[in-house]
C-alpha cells in the first residue's frame, strides 16, 4: 500500500463557493498556496461554480491555471469541475493546455453538480439531463485528450473529425464525484477513481468494488486507482472550539443544520481528525481532500500537514 496524499483548499475559500469579499488577491493565494507545500501537501483542492446561489463561484481551469503558476510544488486537483455544463471540445483545449504548461501537475475531478438548479438552467441544460451529458462529455473528453480524431453523434454532444494535439505529455488522472451508485459507476467507466463525500467507510469500501466491477465490464482492468474522499473537517484546540468551525461553515453554505452531516464530519485536533480518516484508508481511499474550517488559516493548513505526517508513518 503507497503513501495516503493529502490536499486541502485554501483557507477561506471554500471550493469556489465563498464570499468575495472575504477573499484575498494574488498575493494572499500565493502566500496560502506557499504554506500548503511548505506543509508538505500534496495538491489544492479548487472548487468550481458559474453562479452558485446567487452568482457566486470561480471558473475551476481558470483558478487552476494560476494556482499552477503560483507554486510549482502542488498539484492542482479539480474537486469538482461541473463538465456538463460546458462543451467538451473547448474544455479539452483548455486541459491540453494546462497539461503542456505543468505536466503531470492536475487531477481533473468532474461532477454533475445540481445543488442549485438555476445554476445549471441559467448554463442552457435541463436539469434532468445532466448524468446523460455527463457519460457523453467524458467519453468525448479522453478521447480528444489522446490526441486522436473524434467523431461522436450522441443527444448532447455532435462532432465530426475534431481534433485537439498536442496531447497531454502525461496522463490526466479524472476522477468522479457523486453519491449515487451512478456516480460510482461512471469513475468505473471513464475514470482513475471515485471521489466519495459524506459516506461511510462500508459505503466507500462498497463503492470501490463496484467500480473495480465496472471498469471490468468496459475492458479496463489495469486502472492505477486513486480513489478519494472529500472531507469538511474542523480543527482546533479542543473538540469543542473545533466543532463549532465546521458547523458554523457548513451550515452558512449548505442552508442545513450541522446535524445533517456531522456522523461523516472529524473534528478536533489533527490526531481526532487523522484517527477517523484511518478508516477510509483500509476501505481503500488512497487520497483526501481537506476542506478546512479553523479559527486561523495558517493553523488550519498546519494541521492539515500534521494528519498528513499522521497517515502516513
Amino acid at each position: 500500500m503507497g503513501a495516503v496524499t493529502v490536499g486541502c483548499s485554501v483557507p477561506g475559500q471554500a471550493l469556489g463557493r465563498s464570499d468575495p469579499e472575504r477573499e484575498g488577491g494574488l498575493e494572499d493565494t500565493r502566500a496560502a498556496l506557499r504554506a500548503i507545500a511548505d506543509a508538505g501537501l500534496d495538491h489544492v483542492i479548487i472548487g468550481d461554480h458559474v453562479s452558485f446561489r446567487g452568482g457566486r463561484g470561480t471558473d475551476g481551469l481558470i483558478s487552476a491555471a494560476v494556482y499552477a503558476a503560483l507554486e510549482p510544488r502542488l498539484t492542482t486537483y479539480l474537486s469538482v469541475y461541473l463538465l456538463p455544463l460546458r462543451h467538451p471540445a473547448p474544455v479539452a483545449r483548455q486541459v491540453a493546455t494546462l497539461a503542456t504548461l505543468a505536466p503531470g501537475r492536475l487531477i481533473f475531478g468532474v461532477g454533475v453538480g445540481g445543488e442549485d438548479r438555476h445554476e445549471v438552467e441559467i448554463c442552457g441544460v435541463d436539469p434532468a439531463t445532466r448524468g446523460r451529458r455527463m457519460d457523453e462529455c467524458l467519453e468525448v473528453l479522453r478521447g480528444l485528450l489522446s490526441g486522436e480524431p473524434v467523431t461522436f453523434h450522441g443527444r448532447h454532444v455532435d462532432l465530426d473529425s475534431a481534433l485537439i494535439v498536442p496531447a497531454p505529455s502525461v496522463p490526466i488522472p479524472f476522477v468522479v464525484g457523486g453519491r449515487s451508485d451512478a456516480a460510482i459507476r461512471r469513475a468505473g467507466r471513464f475514470g482513475e477513481g471515485w471521489l466519495g463525500i459524506w459516506c461511510s467507510t462500508r459505503r466507500f469500501a462498497a463503492a470501490v468494488a463496484l467500480a473495480v466491477e465496472e471498469a471490468a465490464r468496459y475492458g479496463r482492468a489495469d486502472v492505477a486507482w486513486q480513489h478519494g474522499m472529500q472531507v469538511w473537517c474542523g480543527l482546533g484546540a479542543t473538540r469543542e472550539a473545533a466543532r463549532e468551525q465546521v458547523a458554523e461553515s457548513m451550515e452558512r453554505m449548505y442552508r442545513l443544520p450541522f446535524a445533517s452531516f456531522e456522523r461523516y464530519v472529524p473534528y478536533g485536533t489533527p490526531s481526532d481528525v487523522a484517527e477517523m480518516l484511518r478508516d477510509y484508508v483500509e476501505a481503500g481511499c488512497r487520497s483526501f481532500n481537506l476542506v478546512l474550517c479553523a479559527a486561523d488559516g495558517a493553523d488550519a493548513i498546519a494541521g492539515a500537514g500534521e494528519i498528513r505526517r499522521l497517515l502516513n508513518p
